[in-house]
């Protein structure tokens, strides 16, 4: 799972690979666990970043090693090697831009041809910006997959322990594994509207009981 230079732990430890298109913001993500400093310019670099992620739940401590692509997507799709070994992963999109969510298929069709059967979350990043340009209601995509799908905000620190806390529940096979205290996360940067955010996700919950569309989620790509 780690890198060749990094340590090896004595608890339990899972290759967690985040996915999605350029820019969407996962080293930030990443990086608000500080472990990794948040990175305030985003830059395109070859090659992976790993950053070991602890947390601390009622059943012992684990560890994600995050595997970032680090701008690698940006050359047409990654490396089988990237994904080889993959125990979890999250697939990121953009909530402000319509091109990441519809790229959502690619990745997810990339990653399950390489790692079968693993649990994956869906996450939608930037909520806090206002020009929301994919709607809660308009994701579909997990419904159809069976995916989890989290909202967040990594520059809030909005929703980033629920993709771990979910991951390591599947892992685990306990649903009723908790974190027992909250990672050290680098301070926010800027703040989320919290009652426009409960009302994105009441329309999340009442999309639910919406029949699914055939069109392959992109009736609203402009």
């Amino acid at each position: 799972m780690a890198l060749p230079n990094q340590p090896i732990v004595d608890y339990p430890n899972f290759k967690l690979v985040i996915v999605g298109d350029g820019g969407t913001g996962k080293t930030t993500f990443v990086k608000r666990h500080l472990t990794g400093e948040f990175e305030k310019k985003y830059e395109p670099t070859i090659g992976v970043e790993v950053h070991p992620l602890d947390f601390f739940t009622n059943c012992g401590k684990i560890r994600f090693y995050c595997w970032d692509t680090a701008g690698q997507e940006k050359f047409g799709g990654l490396r089988d090697g990237y994904y080889i070994h993959g125990n979890c992963a999250i697939i990121m999109f953009d909530v402000t831009a319509r091109l990441t969510y519809k790229n959502v298929p690619t990745w997810h069709r990339d990653l399950c041809r390489v790692c079968e059967n693993i649990p994956i979350v869906l996450c939608g990043n930037k909520i806090d910006v206002k020009n929301r340009q994919v709607k809660a209601k308009q994701v579909t995509f997990h419904r159809k997959k069976n995916l989890q799908y989290y909202e967040i905000s990594a520059k809030s620190n909005y929703n980033f322990e629920k993709p771990f806390l979910y991951l390591a529940r599947k892992l685990a096979g306990d649903p009723n594994l908790h974190f027992v205290e909250s990672p050290a996360l680098a301070p926010p940067e800027v703040q989320i509207d919290i009652a426009a955010q409960l009302k994105h996700e009441a329309e999340l919950n009442n999309a639910l009981n919406q029949p699914l569309p055939d069109d392959d989620d992109d009736e609203f790509i402009g």
